[in-house]
């Protein structure tokens, strides 16, 4: 019999993307989601989907009542870190609050594994760059905070109640399922890649780039790009890996840092558009440079990306962008 998993989010972005690998591995998959910010369209037909709210004691009582877990995959989530220092208590509150309430009724259902998605929030004034699963935790934003309270979360669920979790701290997750099913659809859309794309299709007048003087070859900053279907194979070789009893945090990135600059040439190659670029101030809080050491993944759990380049990832991304110019074409419906 294949293992049951739940997966809250799992009609969002990364979620999705997730459920899909999954399903063609054999798992039997239950998504959970209050559909806010995820789509209907972008489950896998083969899931199972539960519409519920994670802030619903109630609702998450009645899907554990139907179904016998062997594993959770927490994604959903408010996740923008811009949001969170005007709106902290979306963060600081919801986001903490829920994850409580599904590790409750885990707890009280026995599920013994579980996976968190984490962020690279986590690190705001990284000593070491790239920067280890080890780095010192200290996030720059209530968003980066909320998660962090998780993992501690997730710290005291394994001596009291045996569950073993890994908590999976991404960079910045990019691109789209190859064949081009699903994608990346947010709104408002904060992501950089899908706006150099929203661009490069005439959605946009242009991109800006913020900051032109940072301590990079050409001046914009750095970030490390990782695609959704990398992510998606490190969560189930996470899970798989709990088996064995040790709870586990890592890094996710492909080591590999671009600069916003970078990524708005490899958008022009790809799509072969013009895409017209304005100049504007750094932001407050952004660093020069945040690349992922996925060292400890890579070497404990064989995980490799797929998708190391960034054309590569862009084509993904490209590729369901220009077929699905309107995304999933259903905000507002809900």
């Amino acid at each position: 019999m294949s293992a049951k998993l739940l997966v809250t989010g799992g009609a969002g972005y990364i979620g999705s993307h997730v459920v899909a690998l999954l399903i063609a591995q054999g798992y039997d998959v239950v998504v959970y989601d209050n559909l806010a910010a995820g789509h209907r369209q972008a489950v896998h037909n083969d899931a199972t989907l539960f519409v519920g709210d994670l802030l619903n004691p109630a609702q998450i009582g009645a899907v554990f009542a139907a179904h016998h877990f062997d594993g959770i995959m927490h994604f959903a989530s408010h996740i923008q870190v811009g949001e969170s220092m005007r709106k902290p208590w979306l963060y600081l509150r919801d986001n903490v609050v829920a994850a409580s309430y599904l590790l409750e009724a885990a707890a009280e259902h026995n599920v013994g594994r579980f996976i968190l998605s984490s962020t690279a929030a986590l690190f705001d004034n990284p000593q070491t760059i790239p920067i280890p699963a080890d780095e010192p935790i200290l996030p720059g934003s209530p968003y980066g905070e909320g998660k962090a309270i998780i993992e501690r979360y997730l710290h005291w669920m394994e001596p009291i109640y045996g569950i073993k979790s890994a908590a999976l701290r991404y960079f910045n997750a990019a691109g789209a399922h190859p064949d081009g099913h699903i994608g990346e659809d947010h709104d408002p859309e904060t992501h950089l890649i899908p706006i150099v794309l929203q661009a490069a299709l005439g959605q946009r007048e242009h991109v800006t780039i913020f900051g032109q003087d940072y301590d990079t070859p050409d001046g914009t900053a750095i970030r490390d790009y990782i695609h959704v279907m990398d992510l998606a194979s490190a969560h189930i070789l996470a899970f798989e890996a709990l088996a064995d009893g040790r709870s586990r945090r890592y890094n996710l990135g492909t080591g590999s840092g671009y600069s916003v600059q970078q990524v708005v040439e490899a958008a022009r190659e790809v799509t072969g558009r013009a895409i017209p670029v304005v100049y504007g101030a750094r932001r407050p809080g952004d660093l020069a440079r945040l690349v992922a050491d996925s060292a400890a993944i890579q070497a404990e759990l064989g995980w490799q990306p797929q998708f190391p380049d960034l054309h590569s990832i862009i084509e993904t991304a490209w590729r369901w962008h220009s077929a699905h110019p309107n995304g999933y074409g259903d905000w507002g419906a809900f």
